[in-house]
């Protein structure tokens, strides 16, 4: 049952957590004292200054100069962080390398074409300082944007840490993604050099990228350097772009020690990368985050919400076009090691990524609901055949959790277990709300706010509510909040993603349930971002393939979060006068998508439709299309007095009335009440 308590953390195991230690700390250096993690929260939020200075000296933080100010905010959009310093994220996150044992592992790594292995501290290090060098060797200086087309591999996240290293603007996008995704994404932000690789294999077969690549390389007219990985063809060693390094080449540098080896600490709103989350109109939004915002977030977050520390081990399975791939990144700052795998997660079969997690002694692993769900099918119970004795934590992600989700880990896994979800977003590179180790677990509850979060769900008049479904808000500063979207002159598309509905709020565009005692729920997105499988899409990306699609006059589409981490994300088609819906239409659109864009743009299904809905001021109705779908009476979804043809939203109405193509989650059923 929701809310039903599952497991309770020991006293032990509580003392010996990272909050815990914080919390004695605070006791000993700032003479405050907290009963319990709600006691915390309520600081962290109420007084967010001495929270976040706190912190500061709490991990240590390496600064040219202290904070002048820590917060300097006449609101909340706009405010400014730890002004006066100086830092490096890259710099943070490898010093632990002067305190690993000879040959700690850094890093667990394993593909479908490669072999599992691991990377030492030190390797990690001395191979982030070799192309660091040599990027500055190429001119890349402080705030030149560097991205990448590249797998999960640590390749990848050594071209990562060198590029921050050295001051560089660091954006990501995953080789599985089509010609035109990339360049939508990485055109905006006028790249100076592209790590690129020349395919990857999935699920068994191999996918060529050197045509994709050129393509991309042909459409960044500032591009004036290109590093290229033979990835899927090691023996192929020869660059498919004229002018091209190997890789082999740009870490062919001697060895720079770390004595000798200068970060570029930039100031506090110097950015560090550039995330991708897709808008419902236009480009992708360009989300701009600093150096000094997500290291503090992040040291946050891997110690007190992840629970890690040094001898632990972070598993999530992510590509390197999802946020996730930086988080799992992020938890070397608490000089835990990560694993990276890059492939499907159910090859050669269901239980692939329970053997990889005790093969690397996994203490963190993550997973997400769908995942779990094609387990529960198969009837596997990993706790049977692999030695999971580390695994202390399981993080939930990608989709809102259900209680059986909860539950299946502690029948099938491992009874001594602390189940967790969390939820956030690209577009503050963290979490909203999360776990806690020093809290009950609750079938299907996400445990907490995180710190220094102020989390409300709001009613749309604005006002907090209980235990009762409303729009997921933060009502004051956070560090990780980005400084800006790359090119938006005057913050305009930043402001209207998230202050113009609630004036000065940060509306998020989730549906948010929150208990008395401080557990949440997370419903699923309240606008027309369609988020599948905890990757967010933008409505346009979609538009702008199938609607150049000859027989297509319009379009409209969007994703509904089902129970157990199923998603129905359908197309509706207005065709041109004369064309029906064949199957041989609907798999040349489907592989337009596929193609330009990715699979995860594929819809589930596809339907003609006489009209599309419009709003009077032009702009189509993706929003209460979903909440129909989603259960909602059709007078609370929408408004046809504000409908440009309001008869076309009667199609939608008998179609959530007739189809079984879905159900739709018994969850949400309260909000259409």
């Amino acid at each position: 049952m929701e809310g039903e308590a599952l497991w309770s953390p020991g006293p032990e195991y509580v003392a010996r957590s990272q909050i815990a230690r914080f919390m004695q700390w605070l006791q000993q250096h700032r003479g405050l004292h907290f009963e319990d993690y709600e006691a915390l929260h309520r600081w962290s939020v109420d007084d967010i200054e001495a929270f976040w200075a706190a912190l500061w000296d709490y991990f240590e933080i390496q600064s040219d100069c202290p904070p002048t100010r820590v917060l300097e905010a006449s609101g909340m959009f706009g405010a400014q962080w730890f002004s006066g310093t100086r830092v490096n994220y890259a710099e943070h996150l490898l010093r632990y390398e002067a305190r690993a044992a000879e040959d700690e592992t850094a890093i667990h790594h394993l593909t479908e074409n490669r072999p599992l292995a691991r990377m030492s501290w030190q390797e990690l290090g001395r191979q982030v300082r070799i192309l660091a060098t040599r990027l500055r060797a190429l001119g890349i200086a402080p705030g030149d944007r560097i991205v990448s087309y590249m797998p999960n591999v640590p390749e990848t996240t050594v071209a990562m840490l060198a590029s921050m290293a050295v001051g560089a603007v660091w954006s990501s996008a995953a080789p599985e993604f089509g010609t035109r995704t990339v360049v939508d994404r990485l055109v905006q932000i006028e790249p100076k050099l592209i790590f690129v690789c020349d395919g990857y294999r999935f699920g068994g077969k191999d996918y060529e990228r050197a045509d994709e690549v050129r393509q991309i390389v042909g459409s960044l007219p500032t591009l004036r350097q290109v590093i290229w990985l033979p990835y899927l063809r090691p023996e192929r060693s020869e660059p498919a772009v004229a002018g091209a390094m190997a890789w082999s080449e740009a870490l062919a540098g001697p060895d720079v020690p770390r004595v000798a080896f200068r970060y570029e600490r930039v100031d506090n709103r110097h950015p560090l990368w550039v995330m991708f989350s897709s808008g419902t109109t236009g480009l992708p939004k360009a989300i701009t985050h600093n150096h000094v915002g997500q290291l503090v977030e992040h040291l946050k977050l891997t110690a007190f919400h992840f629970n890690l520390a040094p001898g632990g081990v972070m598993f999530f399975y992510s590509t390197t076009g999802w946020t996730m791939y930086n988080l799992l990144v992020s938890a070397l700052l608490s000089g835990a090691a990560i694993v990276q795998y890059d492939g499907s997660p159910v090859h050669p079969g269901l239980d692939f990524l329970w053997s990889l997690a005790a093969d690397t002694r996994a203490t963190n692993f993550g997973a997400s609901p769908t995942f779990v769900q094609m387990m529960e099918k198969a009837g596997l119970r990993p706790r049977e055949h692999f030695d999971l004795s580390a695994l202390e934590a399981v993080l939930v992600a990608g989709a809102p959790s259900t209680p059986e989700t909860f539950q299946w880990f502690y029948d099938n896994v491992k009874q001594n277990l602390w189940v967790t979800s969390q939820s956030g977003g690209t577009e503050v590179g963290s979490a909203f709300v999360g776990a806690s180790p020093t809290l009950p677990v609750h079938a299907g509850e996400i445990q907490c706010r995180c710190l220094g979060m102020d989390i409300q769900a709001w009613s749309e008049d604005g006002k907090p509510l209980v235990d009762e479904v409303g729009e997921l808000v933060c009502v004051k500063p956070f560090p990780s909040m980005p400084i800006h979207f790359w090119n938006d002159p005057g913050d305009k598309r930043y402001h209207e993603a998230y202050f113009e509905h609630f004036p000065g709020v940060w509306r998020h565009g989730d549906f948010i349930k929150i208990n008395a005692r401080g557990g949440c729920y997370i419903y699923g997105r309240s606008d027309s971002t369609l988020n599948r499988y905890g990757v967010r899409i933008g409505a346009a990306e979609v538009y702008r393939v199938v609607e150049q699609v000859e027989e297509v006059a319009d379009s409209l589409v969007v994703c509904c979060e089902l129970d157990a981490g199923r998603f129905f994300m359908p197309l509706f088609l207005k065709l041109k006068p004369g064309i029906a819906l064949s199957e041989a239409l609907a798999d040349k659109i489907a592989a337009r998508l596929r193609v330009d864009c990715s699979p995860r743009h594929v819809p589930d299904r596809m339907y003609a439709v006489g009209q599309i809905p419009y709003t009077l001021t032009g702009k189509k109705m993706e929003v209460p299309v979903r909440k129909l779908l989603m259960g909602w009476a059709v007078d609370k979804a929408a408004s046809r007095d504000a409908m440009m043809n309001p008869a076309s939203l009667d199609w939608f109405v008998e179609f959530v009335a007739t189809t079984s193509d879905y159900a739709r989650p018994s969850q949400l059923k309260s909000v259409s009440r």
